[in-house]
Parts: C-alpha cells; structure tokens; sequence
C-alpha cells in the first residue's frame, strides 16, 4: 500500500514527467512506486527517499546534454536503479537475487530486453564494492573488475551511469575516479 500523496511517479519524484512510453509504463507500476517512496536520510543518500535521488539523477542528466541515445538510456537506468532496495529481504545476505540492483534488473526485464541496460542496471554498485575491497584483496578486486569487463558490453553507457549516479551529494568521488581509469 503506497503512503498517502505517493501513488504516481510525478508525486515521487519532483519534476519528473514520462518523456517516452516506456518511461510512463514502468512509472506506473505499484512496485516501482512503492520503491520509490523508501528511503530515509542517511550518510550515502542525505536526499532520502529513492525517488529524491532519481529526481537529482535527472536534474544533473538535463544540465549535462547528454545526447541522445544515451540520455534515454540513463533516465529508465535511473528510474529503476535504487528502486528495488526496499525489496531486499534484511535475514538473508544481499547479493545475488537479494540484492537491490539485481532485484531492479529482474523488474526491468519486464519491460526491456536490451542487456546494456539491464547489465548497467544490475553491476551500477560493483565499482564501489570493488574499490572499497581494492586494498584489503587487490587480486579478487582485479578478478572482479574482469569479470566486470566482460560483462559490461557498452562500458560507455556504464561509466556514464556510476558517474551519475556518484555524482549526487553524500557520495565519494573517488570510486568513480578509479574506475574511469580502469575502464
């Protein structure tokens, strides 16, 4: 059941209109919108709830032009990134099907089939966990950046999306740093 006021994505995310038919048909579903309105403020997302976050995603997408394809690509990216972490069962450890990012592509998988969205959808947290493990196990840290690569077919479109993604308030600039350099 949503909370009162949050039954549309518009009411969820300030700002925000459909701009294309798959914007509007994902912004629609009572999941996602239960999704969207998670979220308490804390160190990593001071904005709170996801839908805040996205509304800054799309806020910083506009004043960068990003280009077309690439720009529709990153708002449905945004749309349903973080939206699935209210799923995320608290006993049972959050990786796998656990895990938000995954639990977002499996949503997203209804509605795309387009993998270099559904791979950006489901890795867009793995650079951080990698470069928060790079000096504790640096050979499972380069492991995982390979596995990484060759995962990521349009690493573009990829970097694009964490650099969005890491560029909101409360987040550490230098995973991002590490990974451009990586990529």
């Amino acid at each position: 059941m949503p909370l009162p006021g949050t039954d549309s994505a518009e009411a969820l995310i300030p700002g925000f209109r459909p701009q294309t038919e798959l914007e509007r048909s994902v912004s629609e579903q009572p999941e996602l919108l239960a999704g969207l309105a998670w979220g308490e403020p804390r160190r990593s997302h001071p904005e709170g709830r996801v839908g805040a976050h996205v509304a800054d995603l799309l806020d910083t997408l506009e004043r960068w032009g990003e280009p077309e394809p690439s720009r529709r690509d990153l708002r449905f990216v945004a749309l349903v990134h973080d939206s699935f972490k209210y799923a995320v069962s608290p006993w049972m450890l959050r990786r796998g099907e656990n895990h938000h990012a995954m639990r977002a592509r499996r949503f997203a998988e209804r509605f795309t089939d387009d993998e270099r969205v559904l791979v950006t959808i489901e890795l867009h947290d793995r650079p951080y966990h990698l470069w928060r493990r790079r000096r504790l196990a640096p050979w499972e840290t380069r492991r995982g950046l390979e596995v990484m690569r060759r995962r990521v077919a349009d690493r573009a479109l990829f970097a694009r999306f964490v650099e969005l993604d890491g560029s909101t308030e409360g987040k550490n600039p230098a995973p991002v740093e590490w990974l451009r350099e990586r990529l």
